[in-house]
């Protein structure tokens, strides 16, 4: 068992319109991680009740995540980013939504989170609108973080079809792009999910549960290696023992 956290923003409105996080992209990778037997916290940039986009789209999914008790509880009083330690954490999922356009990038506080998880070789991973929280974050190394990276992200043409490019602080793809980020991307609207190392990245709601699949295939590989270390310790520790009690015997 892991535990992953799952960040969402505080922002309501964008140049005038409604926003939010979108609600499937909270909700179908909360599902893919609770089913694999994952411990899921929330957290966002203010902390308290992040809003919903009202934009979202709900489905039998959805209605299981808004309906779940221990959901509620989460998001009703979520942690403030800045309050967050990074080592408590085996994965960090940044859920999309028009609303991390205004406070996910720049944000001191989720920068740090990001920079530390990485540089402690836990999981990165968002969707969507989330990677704009990936932008100018530099790690130990001196590298940014999607500097020579696969990912994937909201397309300049998805936002482009939603009529929503003038209305938006930059176009997260280009940005990525130009810090250095190596763009997978599927036509408008597919699934794309992106996998380098330890970061995952989805283009856009239809991959929000893949991303969420990624992230569990990596846990599981490492739940596994942990398990293989400790019983080599141990068998390592009896062998020593078993020496010990060898050397006993013969004086």
């Amino acid at each position: 068992m892991k535990k992953v956290l799952l960040v969402l923003t505080s922002a309501d409105e964008i140049a005038g319109n409604p926003t939010g996080y979108t609600l499937s992209e909270a909700a179908h990778p909360w599902k893919v991680f609770r089913d694999a037997g994952h411990v899921v916290d929330f957290a966002s940039i203010k902390g308290g009740t992040p809003p919903v986009d009202p934009n979202s789209r709900r489905d039998e999914i959805t209605e299981l995540f808004e309906e779940d008790e221990a959901v509620k509880a989460g998001l009703h009083n979520t942690a403030k980013v800045e309050f967050v330690e990074a080592d408590q954490y085996d994965a960090i999922y940044l859920v999309g939504g028009h609303g991390t356009m205004v406070d996910f990038r720049g944000n001191e506080h989720l920068g740090r989170l990001v920079k530390a998880v990485a540089d402690a070789g836990a999981v990165v991973s968002a969707v969507c609108h989330g990677p704009a929280g990936l932008l100018d974050v530099e790690l130990a190394n001196g590298l940014r973080l999607v500097e020579g990276r696969k990912v994937s992200a909201f397309t300049d043409s998805e936002e482009e079809r939603l009529g929503r490019t003038d209305v938006m602080p930059f176009l997260l793809s280009s940005e990525l792009e130009a810090q250095g980020a190596n763009l997978v991307q599927a036509e408008d609207w597919e699934e794309c999910v992106s996998v380098d190392d330890l970061l995952v990245t989805g283009q856009n709601p239809a991959s929000a549960a893949g991303v969420a699949k990624e992230v569990v295939k990596i846990l599981t590989t490492l739940v596994r290696e942990e398990k293989a270390e400790e019983k080599a310790a141990s068998e390592e520790l009896r062998a020593e023992k078993d020496a010990e009690k060898a050397d006993d015997a013969e004086e």
